[in-house]
């Protein structure tokens, strides 16, 4: 099928077959998609993954062959479809408690969510002025003030998560967590166009660039071009 590539990365259980299929867009440009591949990597569970390359004339109409929203990420179980990178999130969290993907603490998973909430509906200037381009390094920029506000927020959240947590781990909830996989893309976006941070927000941006699941991410990323 031109434009798709189905790569098979772990098979589990049903006879042979993959229990998750995740489809996502391009790995160079689909920061929607990063969030749950990067999760499903960082807490071990296995899956297929369809990737549909994005900015081509077909895009559209091969994503809505396999997605009921016409949009990637989706997530197809053994028992259902989920689309939605949040959504996706949140469903693995359920189906897998053991792992742990929120903290025990009840403000603390609040306080997650919150953060991720915010992600996931914001930061809109830095979306369109600094578009995902993976591995790729520009010369800096000087943000517009519109995109400089939203670096200064995500600086903010990054700053006081990391302080607040930081008796129970190096993450933004202390432990490795849906938070950390919501705000993966921006450490990319921050790389590639030179966006100097304070030094706690530079330690936790290497750390999760250096993480196994972004690595391997990045190698997916640099084969297509």
């Amino acid at each position: 099928m031109l434009g798709v590539t189905l790569i098979a990365l772990a098979l589990t259980g049903n006879g042979g077959r993959a229990v998750f299929h995740l489809i996502i867009g391009t790995k160079r440009y689909s920061t929607w998609s990063l969030r749950p591949w990067f999760l499903m990597k960082a807490f071990d569970i296995p899956f297929e993954e369809t990737i549909i390359k994005l900015r081509q004339d077909e895009t559209v109409r091969e994503i809505r062959k396999l997605s009921p929203s016409g949009l990637v990420p989706v997530l197809r179980a053994d028992e259902m479809t989920v689309t939605d990178s949040l959504a996706i999130a949140e469903y693995l969290a359920d189906r897998f408690p053991e792992k742990q993907m929120w903290p025990e603490d009840r403000l603390a998973r609040a306080h997650g969510r919150m953060i991720c909430a915010e992600m996931h509906s914001g930061f809109q200037a830095l979306r369109q002025e600094m578009p995902m381009d993976f591995g790729s390094n520009f010369d800096p920029v000087k943000p517009s003030p519109q995109v400089q506000s939203n670096i200064d927020r995500i600086v903010a959240i990054w700053s006081d998560a990391l302080s607040m947590y930081r008796a129970e781990g190096p993450w933004l909830l202390g432990q490795l967590s849906i938070a950390d996989a919501m705000y993966a893309p921006v450490v990319s976006r921050f790389r590639s166009y030179g966006i100097r941070l304070p030094a706690p927000a530079q330690n936790y941006a290497e750390q999760v660039w250096h993480h196994p699941a972004m690595k391997e991410w990045g190698q997916g990323a640099a084969l297509e071009g």
